[in-house]
């Protein structure tokens, strides 16, 4: 590994410590090195607060100030042009002298796209671009689905006995993942923007989609329901948290949640992403059930699944788990005796 891999990756390392705290900003990270010495180190730590680089600079002990226009600045992610909650971190490394700048990727925000970029270069600043760049743009997969693609990071997350069945005959879900597994689900949801079921599942389990069992936010809830028939004392609609109610009949917000009038049934899947994008809503996890998988599956719909697998329940019968297409297996992790599958689309 280079030098300029390794404070890259450090960089990388600072930058998840913003998990599930800027949203909708990326996670940044950043670090000052002279003389092949770290004097200044950053990461993005909240929406609207200061960004790496801000942080970065300002970490910098007295006695090593002096050094700041010889060293040369890592960044995660190309520095922003623009005003927004902050000013443009661009106009930061000018004015505190910086005449080297290392980036991992640009910035797919149409308000930064490489302006950051020519902005330093136009003042002098040299710029390497380019270092740890797949391992940057994995770090922010979300933020650049969001604006390359313009719709969320579609994650599908369901658990399946060793026979491959999701739920009881009945609807019910079985009892399949441990407890261990069951805090990692609602690590996951506390890293996303919203979660959804489907009417099945809302009927059947009366869940009430929170990270009750993380320390983190709770998701945007949505569950579906196109006639509005289920009862409203259900979980779901208790006004802890916000939540979309899919449907075909109104449009209403009170309170916490909100009435979404679905205009095209066939396209319910496509306009609830046009609706979330447009909310600025950056990830959606989809945890079932079976009926509702399968439809952002075959509408080729989503970007990664997490399937957790019991390998010693066996249910025998039952509603047969979601039939993945088109992907690749990533990685695999074992807690206990639940064997957790990460897939990636390899059409999206």
């Amino acid at each position: 590994m280079s030098s300029h891999e390794l404070y890259m990756q450090r960089c990388i390392d600072l930058a998840q410590k913003g998990m599930g705290s800027v949203v909708p900003n990326p996670m940044v990270g950043a670090v000052l090195v002279y003389q092949d010495r770290i004097i200044g180190e950053g990461w993005h730590q909240q929406f609207g607060g200061p960004h790496a680089e801000v942080h970065c600079i300002q970490s910098v002990a007295n006695e090593d100030k002096q050094f700041i226009p010889q060293s040369t600045l890592y960044v995660s992610l190309e520095p922003c042009n623009h005003f927004g909650k902050t000013p443009p971190c661009s106009d930061l490394i000018i004015q505190s002298q910086i005449k080297k700048v290392v980036i991992a990727c640009t910035d797919p925000f149409e308000k930064v796209n490489g302006s950051g970029i020519k902005k330093l270069t136009e003042n002098g600043v040299e710029v390497i671009t380019g270092i740890l760049e797949k391992e940057a743009i994995k770090l922010n997969k979300r933020f650049f689905i969001f604006h390359q693609q313009q719709m969320p990071y579609v994650i599908l997350k369901w658990a399946e006995s060793a026979d491959g069945y999701i739920a009881l005959s009945n609807g019910k879900t079985a009892k399949i993942s441990n407890d261990t597994t069951d805090k990692l689900v609602h690590k996951w949801r506390s890293e996303e923007a919203a979660i959804i079921v489907g009417t099945n599942t809302v009927l059947n389990d009366n869940p009430s989609l929170t990270t009750r069992n993380w320390e983190g936010k709770n998701p945007l809830r949505i569950f579906i329901d196109k006639q509005l028939r289920i009862d409203a004392k259900i979980k779901i609609l208790d006004h802890s948290t916000d939540t979309l109610i899919l449907n075909l009949i109104k449009q209403e917000k009170i309170g916490n949640n909100e009435f979404v009038l679905i205009n095209d049934e066939s396209k319910l899947l496509e306009e609830l992403l046009q609706h979330l994008y447009e909310k600025g809503i950056q990830s959606l996890i989809v945890e079932g059930g079976t009926k509702l998988l399968q439809s952002f599956i075959e509408k080729n719909l989503w970007h990664e699944a997490r399937v957790i697998k019991n390998t010693e329940l066996m249910l025998k019968e039952g509603i047969s788990s979601p039939a993945l297409k088109n992907n690749f297996n990533l990685k695999q992790a074992l807690i206990g005796k639940d064997e957790i599958n990460y897939y990636i689309n390899l059409s999206m």
